[in-house]
């Protein structure tokens, strides 16, 4: 999991890569506010993958083959229907973008070409998400290694065809990401039948029950309130900037790419914490809960520290790799230090975050967002005011640390309480 979730950033490491050594700054800085509108939305949808984790490893370790055909079956409905919605609304959010960002016009045009096509992706890319989580769920860890490689690959190549060979710019990495996320659903769909085959489990339509469909329902919408939250201050990120102008935009989508980098390595960990968690609260067993959750954090320790010292130590070479435009080298430079020290301050959210996915525990993550976002993003954000980008990156650096401590108080809270497999 560590290894297919450090190489999912290559899809914009790539995308960032191409366009950032094109002529000027502007279609960096339209991919940039494109592609993360767009990943607002995907990861908006995150809830999808994240619900189906918890459901399907609880499942599983209950062995109740029934239950795991009926999750996924609601779980793929629900993820056409949410991709419908965002295809349908696509004007009212191009609007938005336009407005919110006040980016300039050659900037919002390159922005619209990026995601008049990315959008097309959405049913591809939300599926995709809850049949990672299925095979997650279902402790095949290999699955999303091979899914997110055979992904990365095929974007990789057709990023540098479609936008260096052919040189349709900022288009080209559109539809180079478009048709990777339909390869992918292939691909994964062929995976998740082979793991029903393995695990001797008949694909059979069942009749939803009033009460279960309830259940799942409420999961997801809390669960999806806590990622709306989320993709609310990670959104606030590329707008704010934007606002702080065209130079600003450029040099904080380069170093996003740094933190795209923590989170999916740390991802890694709380995913595979995920599926262990599950799958202990399925069998009942409070002191394997626990165990995982204790070697969690010891590798979630260690890896972000490796994080912090190659940032600290390579870290003006991987902005020279991202881009060669003078200006913005130099602006993302003098931000570099919060990506240094960012590893560390965040690694417990990643991974409280995970624990609370597989204890399927969506209404103290959804607490913990709330908080997080009001005293840990907006409120350090508005004292901090006259730093500009500075005071950004220091409300982003708040947010991380409030939500894990928050995470991790209220897990001790259930241990001492002995309500933690309720």
């Amino acid at each position: 999991m560590i290894l297919s979730n450090i190489s999912v950033p290559l899809l914009g490491l790539v995308d960032t890569a191409v366009i950032g050594h094109m002529s000027s700054a502007h279609y960096l800085a339209g991919i940039a506010l494109g592609a993360s509108s767009i990943s607002v939305l995907f990861w908006l949808a995150s809830f999808l993958r994240m619900s189906t984790t918890g459901v399907i490893a609880q499942a599983f370790g209950s062995k109740d083959s029934k239950k795991l055909t009926f999750l996924l079956q609601s779980s793929l409905v629900l993820a056409l229907g949410f991709s419908l919605i965002i295809i349908l609304i696509q004007p009212i959010l191009l609007s938005a973008i336009e407005y919110l960002s006040g980016a300039k016009a050659q900037v919002v045009a390159q922005a619209h070409l990026y995601f008049s096509v990315r959008i097309y992706s959405a049913p591809a890319a939300v599926c995709n998400l809850v049949l990672l989580g299925f095979m997650l769920g279902m402790h095949y860890g290999k699955g999303p290694f091979y899914l997110v490689l055979v992904t990365n690959l095929i974007n990789i190549v057709l990023d540098i065809w479609f936008v260096v060979g052919l040189e349709w710019g900022v288009t080209g990495a559109a539809w180079a990401s478009l048709i990777a996320d339909y390869c992918a659903l292939a691909f994964a769909l062929y995976m998740v039948k082979r793991l029903f085959i393995v695990n001797q489990i008949t694909w059979v339509w069942h009749a939803p029950k009033s009460t279960e469909i309830s259940k799942l329902l409420t999961l997801n919408r809390d669960i999806f309130l806590r990622s709306l939250l989320l993709q609310l201050c990670f959104s606030f990120m590329t707008f704010y900037g934007a606002r702080l102008g065209e130079l600003t935009l450029a040099a904080n989508a380069v170093l996003l790419n740094f933190l795209m980098l923590v989170s999916f390595a740390l991802d890694g960990i709380a995913y595979a914490a995920e599926a262990k968690v599950g799958h202990a609260k399925g069998q009942q067993d409070k002191r394997k809960v626990q165990l995982w959750v204790n070697l969690s954090l010891f590798w979630g320790g260690a890896f972000a520290l490796l994080y912090t010292l190659i940032f600290a130590a390579f870290g003006n070479e991987i902005i020279t790799l991202l881009t060669d435009i003078p200006e913005v080298i130099s602006h993302a430079q003098s931000y570099l230090p919060w990506l240094i020290a960012l590893p560390i301050i965040a690694m417990g959210c990643f991974l409280f975050d995970g624990v609370f996915v597989g204890l399927t525990r969506a209404k103290e993550m959804r607490n913990s967002m709330l908080l997080s976002t009001t005293f840990g993003f907006f409120l350090p954000l508005l004292l901090a005011t006259a730093w500009q980008n500075h005071g950004l990156w220091f409300a982003m650096t708040c947010f991380m640390a409030l939500r894990g401590i928050s995470l991790f108080y209220r897990y001790r809270q259930l241990c001492r309480q002995g309500t933690l497999l309720q």
